[in-house]
């Protein structure tokens, strides 16, 4: 499954919505530039995924800020222009991309600096209505939409053991209440989302028979970088 190419492009998108950013900066307030990039800590597990991811969509990969983090980036726009064609066949789901997208795209077709300085401040105007009208909801359930959360799992997902033995595994976003309900109940959690700190939405879950239906899904849906050590470690795989 992890070198399967739809799978890989399927996660891909799922870790991009987690770790990922689309920029639109400006050189010198003369011209715009464009930037796809993911950065996660520097641990081998993430860095040999984002080279498959690499090798999958395309891309560059390397190290930065003295080694600590290692990032997967696209600069050139046309690179760009063509890697977000993977955004049309499988969307992106959380409220703040999807923002982020549409005033990449505008800038794409619009490169007009002064239109620029005068919209980018209010290019998440529309989030709380995108976040509310359920983007997900075309593709829940779906193989695609596994293979994202696999992807937002290796990105938000934590699994924790406690001192005292106590295992649970958690996923969080800020301002997606809705996508957290989604996301539990692909795992026939019970559980209630909670709303934590900062507008961060959680769900946290101890249950055994839970805890096995994540395991099962994650069977089907693998993580591949740093997470699935963690994956393996928290069920002693």
């Amino acid at each position: 499954m992890i070198d399967n190419i739809d799978y890989l492009t399927q996660f891909f998108v799922g870790l991009f919505e987690g770790d990922g950013s689309i920029q639109v900066n400006h050189w010198r307030s003369k011209s715009m530039q464009f930037r796809l990039i993911i950065k996660l800590k520097n641990l081998p597990a993430n860095y040999n995924m984002l080279i498959r991811i690499a090798k999958a969509v395309g891309g560059t990969v390397r190290h930065t800020d003295k080694d600590k983090f290692v990032i997967w980036v696209v600069n050139d726009r046309s690179e760009v222009e063509r890697i977000i064609k993977i955004f049309d066949k499988y969307p992106l789901l959380t409220a703040r991309k999807i923002c982020q997208l549409r005033f990449l795209k505008k800038c794409l077709g619009n490169s007009d600096i002064d239109e620029y300085f005068a919209t980018r401040d209010n290019r998440y105007a529309e989030a709380d209505a995108i976040m509310e009208s359920k983007p997900y909801l075309p593709v829940a359930g779906s193989s695609y939409f596994c293979a994202w959360v696999a992807g937002f799992v290796e990105a938000e997902g934590c699994f924790s053991v406690r001192k005292s033995g106590v295992r649970s595994f958690s996923v969080s976003q800020k301002n997606e209440p809705f996508l957290m309900e989604e996301i539990k109940s692909l795992f026939n959690s019970q559980n209630s989302v909670r709303k934590t700190k900062g507008d961060v939405y959680i769900f946290e879950i101890y249950k055994f028979d839970t805890l096995m239906e994540i395991a099962l899904f994650l069977e089907k849906n693998p993580l591949i970088g740093e997470k699935r050590e963690s994956y393996i470690r928290f069920f002693n795989k």
